[in-house]
């Protein structure tokens, strides 16, 4: 799938596992893969982080960053990195993919932990793209394409159908409130981003990656699909996507 999706360069969040791991892996199996990979990772810590290691040896276009998302000096220098990388071409693609998944129904969920999860799936995503916005400004300016499309500038917020109001995805299995909320302010941070940064040629979408097999849960969906499915959909966004929540599919969710 999407094998005619090229992008000068791709930058993922919360890279060093998961979703975010095999959304690397996707980008760098393309037929024309990007110039720049870039994969964010939390710690020097070279057990966290090994498959990314392996992949760095085997791909010269993959840079592996390590990137707090809430931390704003740690956002700063992973743009100043990023910078030296792309140079005149900016950042075409920013895939916000970190998030912080904790267990807590409406009895036991605290005020820490919520706003922890807050700040890193919310707030996170939020500082980010703000400090990304010039390089993805300088990439969609520097394109020939027309309109809105992830060839040219994007930014992809990766949320979840846990975070849709009308869904209520898998509530009687799992009420992760903190997580929940979360993703449900994520989807209006993206709406309102797809308000504003369309001006300067950047397309804005939320997307769900499914019900995704990891660790000790059981799910339908292995990461493999979910990410083969999330690369194919970003090859086939327009201007008539921006402001959207889709899912791996590339149907549309209610929020």
């Amino acid at each position: 799938m999407a094998t005619n999706f090229t992008v000068h360069s791709v930058l993922v969040t919360g890279a060093n596992r998961g979703i975010g791991l095999n959304l690397v892996k996707r980008f760098l199996s393309l037929p024309a893969p990007p110039q720049w990979v870039f994969a964010t990772h939390l710690k020097n810590d070279e057990a966290k982080f090994k498959d990314l290691n392996e992949l760095k040896s085997q791909h010269r276009n993959l840079e592996l960053l390590q990137l707090d998302v809430t931390n704003l000096e740690s956002i700063q220098e992973a743009v100043k990195q990023v910078q030296e990388r792309v140079g005149e071409y900016g950042l075409t693609l920013l895939v916000n993919n970190a998030a912080l998944r904790l267990d807590g129904d409406l009895e036991t969920e605290t005020a820490e932990q919520m706003a922890s999860t807050y700040a890193t799936n919310t707030i996170g995503p939020h500082q980010v793209s703000q400090a990304f916005l010039p390089l993805l400004k300088t990439a969609a300016q520097r394109s020939s394409l027309q309109g809105l499309s992830c060839r040219k500038a994007a930014v992809v917020n990766i949320s979840s159908s846990g975070g849709s109001i009308e869904l209520m995805f898998l509530w009687n299995q799992m009420q992760r409130v903190a997580y929940r909320c979360s993703k449900a302010a994520l989807n209006m941070l993206t709406k309102c981003q797809s308000l504003v940064y369309p001006e300067y040629g950047i397309l804005c979408v939320c997307i769900h990656p499914g019900w995704v097999k990891t660790g000790k849960t059981e799910a339908p969906l292995t990461e493999e699909e979910s990410t083969q499915g999330i690369v194919h959909v970003l090859s086939t966004l327009s201007k008539d996507d921006n402001g959207t929540f889709v899912d791996w599919e590339g149907q549309r969710l209610p929020w």
